[in-house]
């Protein structure tokens, strides 16, 4: 049996859900006392649809040269969560946003901008080189979604709840967070089936790790600017906002994303330790939002 068809204990067959938000009545300010790290979570959901976007052309491309049966179905449940995912913030974040009389058009078209180039760098790469190419991508993919599975699993368990945060948006990010701890495993699966090495997993975790950090910084930088109850703070004086409201809980502080970069670093790293699948799947069967559309 190919490697890549055996199935790990915590990998499950993967689904999208139905769901259902509902953000009429949800403030701005989400977390309350904590406009920064309203903003700073909002922000990564900003931008996670365009990157959403990027993981499902790629890895749909790379469906040609995927021999392994397991593998493949993987890929497809994977792309299947993450289009409701970009469809479902697509939805609900802009017009939440909107209703608060934040337009995001400008940092949503700097984002499809970025993951604009994957589409005109491929047309570019020559048929025989088109897999070394795949192989690459699959590879900053595997160091994303680690920080995707981090981040979802951080997010079923913090203390959102007791500090009075909005119950509509914190299931929807849970929600999310959730399918990203589910599927955690597939990218791995992908880039090592691509032959990714210890060197390529290390610059992958390098590369990736400054760009999600600028971009979230960039997007609440974007949000806070254009927050008429807030002062248009520089970057300096909204990295100090931020690691309060890390402290506080409200957001992941630098440390935690720090280690978490570092784990890619580890030879042994394998995202089976990110994160409880359990856990995961447990959320998802009493998400409100996945209650509204089934029960």
């Amino acid at each position: 049996m190919d490697p890549a068809d055996r199935v790990a204990p915590e990998e499950v067959a993967l689904r999208p859900r139905n769901v259902r938000f509902d953000l009429d009545d949800a403030p701005l300010h989400w977390i309350p006392g904590d406009p920064y790290g309203s903003h700073a979570v909002t922000a990564l959901n900003l931008f996670l649809p365009a990157a959403e976007r990027w993981f499902s052309a790629l890895l749909s491309d790379a469906l040609e040269y995927v021999r392994a049966d397991h593998l493949r179905e993987e890929i497809v449940g994977f792309v299947g969560q993450e289009a409701v995912h970009a469809q479902t913030h697509d939805r609900v974040l802009v017009d939440y946003l909107q209703r608060h009389g934040i337009d995001p058009a400008r940092f949503l078209a700097q984002l499809e901008w970025v993951a604009g180039q994957y589409d005109l760098q491929m047309a570019k790469v020559p048929q025989r080189h088109r897999r070394k190419a795949l192989a690459s991508g699959t590879h900053a993919l595997c160091a994303a979604e680690h920080f995707t599975g981090v981040l979802g699993h951080w997010a079923l368990n913090n203390s959102w709840d007791e500090m009075g945060a909005n119950p509509t948006l914190a299931d929807l990010y849970r929600w999310h967070g959730a399918e990203e701890v589910e599927h955690r495993h597939v990218s791995y699966n992908v880039a090592k089936y691509f032959n990714m090495d210890y060197l390529a997993q290390a610059l992958s975790g390098v590369i990736v790790s400054f760009a999600l950090v600028g971009i979230v910084l960039r997007g609440t930088k974007f949000l806070v600017h254009a927050d008429p109850d807030l002062p248009n703070l520089g970057y300096p004086r909204l990295l100090w906002k931020l690691r309060a409201s890390g402290k506080r809980g409200a957001i992941p502080t630098g440390g935690m994303i720090a280690r978490a970069a570092g784990r890619l670093f580890k030879p042994s790293y394998n995202p089976v330790d990110e994160g409880d699948t359990a856990q995961a799947v447990a959320y998802l069967a009493t998400s409100p939002a996945a209650r509204a559309v089934h029960g």
